[in-house]
């Protein structure tokens, strides 16, 4: 699975789908659970607090089949779907009832913009943690993909999520300006926390990817409970695609002088990025020709460098302007950390090649060496999303995600001292 989620990467809309079942959360007969929800037209994905998951396929015979992770292999897994409407499975052998969470639509509104919600609390009438889900880059309904919403109220942890600006239910004019996103989860937490009102014990936002960036801007004027930050950066995005090109080579055997080299190629599409795609081609297509012919220059790939090399000009002219649309190239997320008394957790991959890792680490644990309230978990064998992967050939292939994270995640939410032990990972806390 690719999960291309950061600062200029784009992802197609995605209509919505009729499905027989609705995404819900099931408690299966040994006392553990499931969630079961739509994800493309025809097919279902399960995931499970452990971290495994899989995509659901229909069989002649009306039950349902399971692959492993997104690696298109069978897990063995057999799941019957046929009773889903009266809240009742059958998962891998052990019966399944769906767990009614209490679900509250949302609507609410920011800088005029009308934005979609929705608030999903675990049963019960006591006060709960709630964590506001902030987006990445991408452009596709939150409402509609986003397992979280469902994964932490099974957890006993309230979640709000939203339709972030020009996407699925919410108004207005999609955007990546990291300012106007960070008012509209500022606008969200006020939301989530009317409409939970006394529920609330404690609220604070998880921002994934691009919402690395989001949710602390936020939180300074904001000032929630906490923040969690999965897979996000303490560097602007331009040094994010060269901190990415620079692992592109040493990833792959190369030296410094192809580091050099693939740095040039990167400038000069970065130039293109700073000119909002009226600009700079002429130079991006001279060093590249220069270079096309080295061994190296097949594993350029960075961030925003890559999706350049690819487009034609043409297209990227006509798309470039809408689909990085307000991108902040030079952002620079330091200033906000450096003032911010909220307590953050840092969850990092890594083997994240999209985002590196290695300088926000270094930054963050500078930070917190100065004072601030920061924990830094590091999966050492996780990709961009938190994945663990397996590869074939020199493409990744996501299984699942770590078994600890979604406990790490209801730990900090609920504000409990952070355990020294997430499966492997290195905590510091």
């Amino acid at each position: 699975m690719a999960l291309c989620a950061l600062a200029f990467t784009f992802w197609l809309p995605t209509a919505a789908f009729p499905a027989e079942c609705e995404a819900s959360w099931y408690e299966l007969a040994d006392g553990s659970g499931v969630d079961i929800a739509p994800v493309e037209e025809g097919h279902y994905r399960w995931r499970r607090l452990d971290g495994t998951s899989g995509l659901l396929t229909k069989l002649p015979s009306g039950k349902w089949s399971s692959t492993l992770g997104w690696t298109e292999r069978s897990d063995g897994k057999t799941v019957d779907l046929a009773a889903c409407a009266s809240g009742v499975i059958g998962f891998d052998g052990q019966s399944g009832r769906r767990v009614d969470l209490a679900t509250t639509k949302v609507d609410f509104s920011s800088a005029g913009v009308q934005l979609a919600g929705r608030l999903v609390m675990p049963p019960g009438k006591g006060p709960v943690p709630v964590v506001v889900l902030v987006h990445g880059s991408e452009d596709s309904s939150a409402l509609q993909r986003y397992a979280l919403q469902r994964l932490l109220p099974a957890q006993g942890i309230g979640a709000f999520v939203y339709d972030k600006r020009g996407t699925g239910q919410s108004q207005g004019v999609f955007t990546h300006d990291l300012h106007v996103l960070a008012a509209d989860a500022e606008a969200a937490l006020r939301a989530a926390r009317s409409q939970a009102g006394e529920r609330v014990s404690r609220i604070g936002f998880y921002g994934t990817s691009q919402g690395g960036w989001t949710a602390p801007l936020a939180a300074a004027a904001s000032r929630p409970d906490f923040v969690i930050v999965g897979y996000g950066l303490a560097v602007s995005p331009i040094a994010e695609d060269n901190e990415a090109l620079a692992l592109d080579m040493t990833r792959h055997g190369f030296g410094p002088a192809e580091i050099e080299n693939a740095l040039k190629i990167g400038a000069a599409a970065q130039s293109i990025v700073r000119h909002e795609f009226a600009a700079g081609y002429d130079e991006l297509r001279r060093v590249a020709d220069k270079y096309r012919g080295e061994p190296w220059f097949r594993h350029v790939r960075g961030n925003v460098t890559g999706i350049l090399l690819k487009m034609p000009e043409a297209e990227l002219r006509a798309l470039g302007p809408k689909l990085f649309r307000d991108v902040q190239p030079d952002y620079d997320p330091m200033p906000v950390l450096r003032k911010l008394p909220t307590p953050q957790l840092w969850i990092l991959g890594k083997e994240d090649i999209d985002a590196p890792y290695l300088e926000t680490r270094r930054r963050l644990s500078s930070l917190r060496q100065a004072g601030a309230p920061i924990s830094i978990v590091t999966y050492p064998d996780a990709e961009h999303g938190l994945y663990l992967f397996e590869t074939k050939g020199e493409e990744r292939l996501s299984t699942q995600q770590p078994p600890s994270l979604q406990r790490l995640l209801a730990d900090f939410a609920r504000g409990e001292p952070l355990a020294t032990r997430y499966d492997d990972a290195e905590v510091i806390r």
